[in-house]
Order: C-alpha cells, then structure tokens, then sequence
C-alpha cells in the first residue's frame, strides 16, 4: 500500500504529463521535467530574439565568455538558435584575461573546450596585452582597496576593445535576475542608490 501513495505523490510534468517534474517554473508556476524546460527555456529565448528583432542575418556577434554557466548557457543557446532557426548570424567568442594568478586559469580552459563544442571561434584578450598590466601587477601597486573598481572598468573595455578587434556588429553577455539583484543590494549597502 505504501508503495501506491509514493507513486500518487510524485509530480508528472505539466506539459508532457510523462516524466516527473524536476523544477517549478517560477514564472508560470507550472511544474516540469528537465527536457520540457530545455525546450520551453530555447523557444522562450527564440521569441524574444525575433520579437524584438534582436539580430539580422549576416551579423557578427562577440559572445562575452567567461566560461562560467551564464556565459556558456548563453554561447549554447546561441550557437543552437542561430542553427536550428537559421538566423544567420557569425558568432564568436570573445574572453578576457585579467590576469589573476588562479582566478581565471579554470575558466579559461571551459571557454576553450565550448570553442571546440559549440564549433565557435575564439578570441582571448589580455589586459597585460591590451594595457600593459596585469591585474596581480596592478594590485601590487594600488593595493587591494578599490581593485574591483579598476578591474570591472578595464574588463568592460576590454570586451569593447575585443569586440573592435573581431569586427563584431554586436557584443552579447550571459546575465540573469540574481546578478541584477546583486548589484542593487550592493549599491543600496554601500549607500550609492545613484547607480541603481
């Protein structure tokens, strides 16, 4: 008997009423298995790109890639899009190396493995090639108050720089709602509500 009750507990997904449901949308608050989400997830992204004619075909379009799960969603979904719907568009990867000892080697190689995967060229910049320094080498002289300061505006230029380079049309970056929120929080923390 208590076999059956675990069996009318578990949660089918909402749209195929197959597999178990893995997550709870929070959006539409409907309950779904993985390989739902994954197609509702790239159709939602598509609708968005057409609706607000985001790209035009033969466009050339920088990926930002940190080779965190933000960016390498985004190079995934893009590359994907741009193939199934035929957007036309050329896309490449575009990375920065700041130049932390240990911060970036890791991610640096996920970048160059989703060069590989996604079939995407790549571009890595440096600040030590596009400034002359590296983060570690300016931290030494500064200090540590206000590095992240100087590194979010050098990374910023370094992507625009980057995005020069490869000739792009346009430079797209993986964000989502919790990094927004972040930096509000952060910003209303430290008493600048000015940058919200």
């Amino acid at each position: 008997m208590e076999g059956n009750h675990e069996k009318a507990r578990v949660r089918l997904c909402y749209l195929c009423n197959q597999r178990r449901a893995a997550l709870k949308r929070p959006k539409t608050l409907e309950q779904i298995c993985r390989e739902c989400f994954y197609e509702v997830f790239e159709e939602e992204i598509h609708q968005v790109i057409v609706k607000n004619q985001l790209f035009k075909p033969g466009e050339r379009i920088a990926i930002g890639a940190s080779g965190g799960k933000d960016s390498t969603v985004l190079a995934y979904v893009l590359s994907e899009l741009n193939r199934r719907h035929n957007y036309g568009l050329d896309l490449f990867l575009l990375s920065v190396d700041e130049g932390i000892t240990g911060y970036r080697d890791d991610s640096l190689e996920t970048v160059k493995r989703n060069e590989l995967q996604y079939g995407l060229p790549l571009k890595i910049v440096s600040y030590k090639d596009l400034y002359g320094w590296t983060m570690d080498e300016i931290v030494k002289t500064i200090g540590l108050k206000n590095n992240c300061t100087f590194c979010g505006v050098f990374r910023r230029q370094a992507l625009d720089r980057g995005a020069a380079l490869l000739k792009v049309d346009k430079l797209v970056t993986g964000h989502n709602a919790d990094d927004i929120a972040e930096t509000v929080l952060l910003n209303i923390l430290r008493g600048d509500i000015a940058r919200d």
